[in-house]
């Protein structure tokens, strides 16, 4: 008895199974971080360097990460960053302290070092987080002057989000990151000004 109809009808209809299920699968949401910054900026100095940035390796992925219960983190399986994260912090520190300092003299580590900027910002992330209560951001971060190897400022900073109250949608992330991003780049910003104020 042949029996090859009846299997290629059955691998035809496993096929078709297969690819319905693909057509089924889930839609990916994509995120970005974002800035406030309104008015491009008019002047060009200082001259500002943005990098390197650190982050830890648990959020170096597209998909987004953030706390369920006690250590549990959720990685989801549809809700991603539309660039890598360490790209992401450091396209909107340099728009938010440019707009801040009203420099369009920004430079992304690394910059040609017969030519380094006046002053340097790198961060490094210690912690960036969000859950059914808050969003959470740690930092180190350190501001230098690199043509003189001056250290002018290096502190660790945890700033903090009170979210809606109920549980955590994806969609409050990136906005409630790109604040804390906004804060921290206000801190930098004072540190700079206030050695600008007391070079002159």
């Amino acid at each position: 008895m042949n029996r090859l109809p009846g299997l290629a009808f059955a691998v035809a209809a496993a096929l078709i199974l297969v690819l319905a299920g693909c057509g089924s699968s889930p839609r990916n949401n994509h995120y970005l971080l974002t800035t406030k910054a309104i008015s491009p900026p008019t002047g060009n100095s200082p001259s500002l360097g943005i990098g390197p940035v650190a982050i830890p390796e648990y959020l170096n992925r597209t998909a987004m990460v953030y706390s369920r219960q006690g250590n549990q983190l959720h990685v989801s399986a549809t809700e991603r960053w539309a660039e890598p994260l360490e790209s992401g912090v450091k396209r909107v520190m340099g728009i938010n302290l440019a707009a801040a300092l009203d420099t369009q003299d920004i430079r992304y580590f690394p910059w040609d070092p017969k030519q380094p900027p006046d002053y340097a910002v790198s961060i490094t992330l210690l912690n960036l987080d969000a859950n059914d209560r808050q969003a959470t951001l740690a930092t180190e971060w350190k501001v230098t002057r690199p043509g003189s190897g001056d250290n002018v400022a290096q502190r660790i900073s945890k700033l903090q989000l009170a979210l809606p109250e109920g549980e955590l949608s994806p969609g409050q992330i990136a906005p409630a990151y790109s604040e804390l991003m906004s804060q921290l780049s206000g801190l930098i910003t004072e540190v700079i000004q206030e050695d600008i104020e007391a070079s002159r």
